[in-house]
């Protein structure tokens, strides 16, 4: 694995091509692929091919890394056909928020109207 992977993170092993995974989106920065349990039709994660734990790491901080995700995400969205109808965006950072794998991840959530507040 390369410097800036973990060998015991599971999206830097899903990057790396050691886990399978249902490829939607892939560039020089970003990788995404199909949530295996999905919570809307259009299931989307948005990872940073570089491993950084989540939005408040320093390596967050300079914002390039963020708008290479966001990037990502609107093109997703234009890809899945969820651009027009509308989608929805989520971080989640620590175990309170529901992160799971701590690695940076952005949701991309579509397909169906949104409840809110979420829940």
């Amino acid at each position: 694995m390369a410097e800036d992977t973990q060998a015991d993170c599971l999206f830097c092993r899903i990057i790396a091509g050691e886990i399978p995974s249902d490829k939607v989106y892939d560039d020089a920065q970003v990788y995404a692929f199909r949530d295996i349990n999905p919570g809307a039709p259009t299931h989307v994660l948005i990872v940073p091919k570089r491993h950084i734990r989540d939005v408040t790491a320093p390596e967050a901080a300079d914002g390039a890394l963020l708008l290479a995700l966001l990037r990502a995400a609107n093109t997703i969205a234009q890809q899945e056909g969820v651009a027009e109808s509308g989608y929805r965006l989520v971080w989640n950072v620590g175990p309170d928020a529901g992160q799971s794998v701590l690695h940076l991840h952005l949701h991309l959530l579509g397909g169906r109207p949104m409840a809110w507040p979420p829940g």
